[in-house]
């Protein structure tokens, strides 16, 4: 038996159609019963500020991406074809429909207990270059089954799967903006070293929220306790340069906001870096991003992520993706980042 109001929405229509295509009998049947209405992805229905009418446009789009992917992820029984739909998508854009594709996945796996392995098999195949948006995507999923999270699942890579934490932060305050993104609630299902990756991704949801205003951003992140800013930073910066959508001086403005939070905001945008470079669909956005915000090209970014692999373990009590970012911080702040 499905949990009472897992997706009280109904079934998709308008521009979230994305990637065309008949579905099968099954895959008609679970778009009936897990499809999300388009609207769900517009600033109207979530009421986010939408200061500027092209950026707003550009940020429901990513919206519509996302759920494109998570769609056909719901008709599509094998991984190789959905891999194949998902490639069609916009490169800029392609990542989001991965990680909405993600969702989907891990959606289905946890609800048929009898059939696992979905998520496991696309990361294996089409999804290993998106890897990053792939575990941010099964994070979506966790948070609307309302599962706990403390660490990664088993079945995850043991060092990314910290990420399916950042969607889970995502998912909540982008879909509760009023408790989380601005009323600063404290994750009730989630623990530990966990809570501090859920706030990277709420900080990613603030550059919706507020229509990637880096003042409107700043002003919310200023509203959490101290202890959090820095993870909160650490997604704007993320957002920022992935997400992009904002004029040319955001991430200027940005970078000036975040104060003595600025290599935080560098952590983040050279994850994003990464994640493009791995995928294969570098934007011009993140290029900007990367040269403000980490002082460095997005490849130059990149490659400082990369380097703060060598012999990572654990250490202090906190995990090796927290020892990853803290190296990747402290970088950016030797280079100079104030």
């Amino acid at each position: 038996m499905l949990p009472p109001l897992l997706f009280p929405l109904p079934l998709a229509r308008g521009p979230a159609a994305v990637f065309p295509r008949p579905a099968r009998a099954a895959g008609r049947l679970r778009l009936r019963l897990f499809g999300i209405d388009a609207a769900e992805a517009t600033f109207a229905r979530r009421g986010f500020a939408s200061g500027c009418p092209a950026t707003r446009r550009r940020l429901e789009g990513i919206g519509f991406a996302f759920l494109g992917g998570y769609h056909a992820a719901l008709e599509e029984d094998d991984a190789v074809e959905l891999g194949e739909r998902l490639e069609g998508t916009e490169p800029v854009l392609r990542g989001f429909a991965f990680e909405g594709a993600a969702m989907g996945l891990a959606l289905l796996d946890g609800l048929t207990p009898w059939r696992r392995g979905r998520l496991r098999t696309f990361l294996r195949g089409p999804g290993a270059p998106h890897v990053y948006m792939v575990h941010v995507g099964a994070g979506w999923a966790l948070a609307r089954l309302r599962r706990m999270f403390g660490e990664p699942p088993r079945d995850m890579d043991p060092l990314l799967g910290w990420l399916a934490a950042d969607g889970y932060g995502f998912h909540e305050g982008y879909f509760h903006p009023g408790r989380y993104a601005e009323g600063g609630a404290a994750p009730g299902r989630v623990s530990g070293y966990a809570r501090r990756v859920f706030d990277q991704g709420l900080g990613r949801s603030l550059w919706f929220v507020h229509g990637a205003d880096p003042g409107r951003i700043a002003a919310a992140v200023a509203g959490f306790a101290p202890g959090r800013r820095g993870d909160l930073w650490s997604g704007a910066g993320l957002a920022c340069a992935y997400a992009g959508a904002a004029g040319v001086g955001a991430a200027a403005a940005l970078a000036d906001a975040a104060g003595a939070h600025r290599p935080a905001a560098a952590q983040g945008a050279a994850f994003a870096a990464r994640a493009r470079q791995r995928a294969g669909n570098p934007a011009e956005h993140t290029e900007r991003a990367c040269r403000v915000l980490c002082g460095a090209s997005a490849d130059a970014a990149a490659a400082v992520t990369e380097a703060a692999l060598a012999g990572l373990a654990p250490g202090a009590g906190l995990p090796a993706y927290e020892v990853w970012r803290m190296r990747i911080r402290e970088s950016f702040a030797r280079e100079g980042t104030p």
